[in-house]
């Protein structure tokens, strides 16, 4: 509570009464003693101007302050909300500083990838001929030519071959030029698992079956 916003009104009024009380007694005893009592509501009206004047001023002091307040209070909400998005963000620091750490390890682990053997003896007794491991020309419809462009795109065993997808082995066919673009590439994956697993049994009789890797 402004104490001086509830003084300075009870002395203007207290100051009103008695301007009020001289003026009366002003009026009633003449002009003995009226230069007396002028001077003295003079000097009363100059007291009471000067504290409705401070009265005026406080009033605004108190307008300022409550302004400055909620401006306090607005910049205190937002420094809090701040706060708050910090906390976040570390926590998101510390998840990617795990995550790069973990992606670390994986890169200095040394991972080996166990191939399945190739039985060249067992291919060449299905076949009647030698097979050279992780020879494309094995998978019905692929030729030399062939084989060099899947060479190109970094196709280089059966293993390799098995995990293209049809899109990716017809991608390589039809940059390879026009005359590519008439070979069906979806059984290609399939053979190339199939010898690089060792069936070659089950690999010949499906390719008699075929027509030009169809």
């Amino acid at each position: 509570m402004c104490i001086p916003c509830i003084l300075i009104p009870l002395l203007v009024g207290l100051i009103s009464a008695i301007l009020g009380y001289l003026l009366g007694k002003l009026l009633s005893k003449g002009n003995d003693n009226s230069d007396d009592l002028r001077i003295q509501l003079g000097n009363l009206t100059k007291d009471r101007d000067k504290h409705l004047s401070l009265s005026n001023s406080l009033s605004g002091d108190v307008d300022s302050w409550k302004t400055k307040f909620g401006s306090l209070e607005a910049e205190l909400a937002s420094l809090r909300a701040n706060a708050n998005v910090a906390v976040d963000n570390s926590a998101d620091l510390a998840t990617i500083a795990q995550l790069r750490a973990d992606l670390e390890a994986c890169r200095n682990s040394k991972l080996s990838v166990t191939l399945l053997p190739f039985d060249a003896d067992l291919a060449a007794s299905v076949y009647g001929k030698k097979i050279k491991q992780d020879d494309l020309k094995i998978v019905e419809g692929i030729g030399p030519k062939i084989e060099e462009l899947f060479h190109a795109a970094g196709i280089n065993t059966w293993k390799g071959l098995s995990e293209a997808s049809f899109e990716t082995c017809r991608a390589i066919l039809d940059g390879g030029g026009e005359q590519y673009q008439v070979h069906d590439p979806g059984t290609w994956p399939k053979q190339s698992l199939m010898a690089y697993e060792g069936k070659w049994a089950e690999l010949k009789a499906w390719q008699d079956e075929l027509d030009g890797g169809k």
